[in-house]
């Protein structure tokens, strides 16, 4: 019985539309994982390692089991394969059904999860050689070379999807703006560029008129001072002419 173990570095997150949940065993020849379907139900996974991957003997042995037990559509092929089956070894029978596989460059295959009978682990057993369609294994020290390479071997991750494009009008609305851009751009070079040379020249805007104020204008002869008025001379009641004769100041009192 396996008991599940948490997932390490490397361990996949997904194996096609099944979540990857724990570790249920770690072989020679891969690695089972308890999973989850998209409908709920748990499920085991068989993932071959990364030298049982790139070991196409390995590989083939895998591929060939998962397709062996997998459900038949009928027709001359299946006909066919159900009478080959029929001199296989006691290894591939009463294998779990299948539920899902993939047979790229890291395969694996899913089964239904029973606990206390064998899942997925089942499709490993002929990794190994010992019971293929070869026989037994040759050689009591026969051991893979990649049998020390435990890492799981990944999928390849998928392609990048494709970069958005824009429908057909919005490109040729921006296409024929862009054009339109570029027309205007050479008229306006060929404008400054290729300018007739008769063409006048605008004229020059005359220069600001500045007002500079002036001092006022100084005569050139002084000034004549007033003359006396005779009759300011006569003295008043009381009092007697300045002894200058200046009107201006009174005079002295008797």
């Amino acid at each position: 019985m396996s008991v599940p173990s948490p997932l390490q570095h490397g361990d996949p997150p997904y194996l096609g539309p099944f979540v990857i949940q724990a570790r249920l065993r770690v072989g020679p020849a891969g690695l089972v994982y308890l999973a989850q379907a998209p409908d709920g139900r748990a499920v085991s996974v068989a993932l071959l390692t990364t030298g049982a991957a790139l070991d196409a003997s390995a590989r083939d042995r895998f591929v060939t089991a998962i397709r062996d037990s997998a459900p038949e559509r009928g027709g001359v092929r299946g006909w066919v394969a159900r009478r080959s089956q029929r001199g296989r070894t006691a290894v591939l029978e009463n294998m779990p059904p299948v539920l899902a596989m993939d047979v790229g460059p890291a395969p694996w295959v899913a089964t239904p999860y029973v606990t206390g009978r064998a899942g997925a682990e089942r499709f490993l057993e002929p990794v190994m050689v010992s019971g293929t369609l070869i026989g037994e294994r040759h050689g009591p020290d026969f051991v893979p070379y990649w049998v020390s390479d435990r890492a799981p071997a990944l999928p390849a991750p998928p392609r990048p999807k494709p970069p958005p494009t824009e429908p057909r009008r919005a490109v040729v609305v921006a296409g024929s703006i862009l054009g339109a851009m570029l027309m205007l751009l050479s008229l306006v070079f060929w404008l400054l560029v290729f300018r007739p040379a008769d063409e006048p020249q605008p004229p020059r805007p005359l220069p600001p008129t500045m007002f500079v104020p002036t001092p006022p204008p100084v005569p050139a002869t002084p000034m004549p001072r007033p003359t006396p008025d005779p009759t300011a001379t006569q003295s008043a009641p009381g009092q007697s002419p300045a002894p200058d004769g200046d009107p201006q100041d009174p005079g002295s009192e008797i």
